[in-house]
């Protein structure tokens, strides 16, 4: 009995020892899988759960139509709705506290820091700590998380060689240049109570020379400017017309552009570039604020990040994210002035004042 026990077991076991043999022969006999053959997981598919928000609507107060693209991406992979409001920065504020602090949107995206910071003080804004906020260089984020920039809008130079070599004048690469009494007359910027930009311009300059000696070098330069803009375009348009040989811009993709077609060019002024952050925003008690919260992580996602580089025509430089690249305009990132953010909203009236004061209502 004790044999025919023993026999069964010897049996089983030299099965089992086959078995696995066989199993490692075949292992070793299949081909390698090839790269098209293995899955890699993607982000999304990692037990990250998708956002739906059933086709409800985000409104959104904007600067352009140009951003539809990023827009209708993040409508179709959030199940939303996105509808456009457009409107300046400060009717924005004024319509939100003619209706009683109630927001006519959820999401503010674009225009001039100084308006963001002004909604902030006067409590209009959302606060919202971002997915990536910690890729995001800190002078581009409110301290408080109430806003956030979408990237930079630089100050330049348009400007008409050919009109400046007939009337016998060198093109000016500098803002110092810009003040010399041989270029009046011949020079256009827009108000700076009225242009983002313009205000950008002025405040970065009283921020590189001092204010003494800033106020000083706008008095001179307003001795060279017959009148100022009434909007934000008018010194590209009036530039390309012919009728000003310099105009001060925003210096992007857009103005290379219509340099190029117009044998116009652009120029960063060598003695200091002025820049302004484009800000984005939560409105306070909007019906979609959950919405746009979602939105604001997916801007900062790197491919949107490169959409966004894309639609605003921005260079690397201008990018509020290390390591997105956007078009190579030869914007001279050392250029860029060391300015105070921080007072760039503070001290708007008091600048917008002493501003009127200086130009005496041209």
């Amino acid at each position: 009995m004790k044999k025919k026990i023993l026999l069964i077991m010897l049996l089983v076991f030299s099965m089992i020892i086959y078995a696995g043999c066989s199993n490692k022969s075949q292992d070793l006999n299949e081909e390698p899988k090839t790269n098209e053959e293995i899955v890699v997981e993607k982000p999304e598919e990692r037990n990250e759960e998708k956002l739906d928000f059933g086709g409800r609507t985000m409104n959104v107060v904007t600067t352009s139509e140009k951003y539809v693209e990023l827009f209708d991406a993040f409508a179709k992979e959030v199940n939303a709705k996105v509808e456009f409001l457009s409107m300046s920065s400060g009717e924005v504020i004024a319509r939100i506290e003619a209706e009683g602090g109630k927001p006519m949107a959820d999401l503010w995206f674009g225009g001039g820091l100084d308006a963001f910071m002004a909604a902030k003080d006067k409590g209009l804004l959302e606060q919202y700590v971002p997915k990536e906020v910690d890729k995001i260089d800190s002078r581009f984020v409110d301290s408080e998380n109430y806003w956030i920039a979408k990237g930079l809008t630089v100050v330049g130079f348009l400007v008409n060689e050919e009109y400046l070599q007939e009337k016998g004048l060198e093109t000016p690469t500098t803002w110092a240049e810009l003040a010399h009494p041989k270029y009046k007359g011949e020079i256009i910027m827009s108000n700076p109570a009225i242009s983002g930009t313009n205000y950008g311009a002025v405040k970065g300059l009283l921020d590189m020379m001092g204010e003494e000696a800033g106020w000083e070098y706008l008095e001179k330069l307003n001795e060279n400017i017959p009148f100022y803009g009434k909007r934000g375009k008018d010194p590209e348009e009036k530039t390309v017309a012919g009728e000003f040989a310099i105009g001060i811009v925003p210096a992007d993709k857009a103005s290379f552009d219509v340099a190029e077609k117009n044998n116009l060019r652009v120029i960063y002024p060598e003695d200091g570039i002025p820049w302004i952050p484009e800000g984005v925003a939560i409105f306070k008690g909007g019906d979609g604020v959950d919405i746009a919260k979602a939105f604001i992580d997916f801007m900062l996602r790197d491919e949107n990040q490169k959409l966004l580089a894309e639609l605003d025509g921005k260079d690397s430089a201008q990018m509020i994210k290390e390591g997105i690249e956007g078009y190579d305009l030869g914007l001279p990132k050392d250029k860029l002035i060391d300015q105070d953010i921080s007072t760039f909203g503070s001290m708007r009236e008091s600048i917008l004042t002493k501003w009127e004061e200086l130009t005496k209502g041209k």
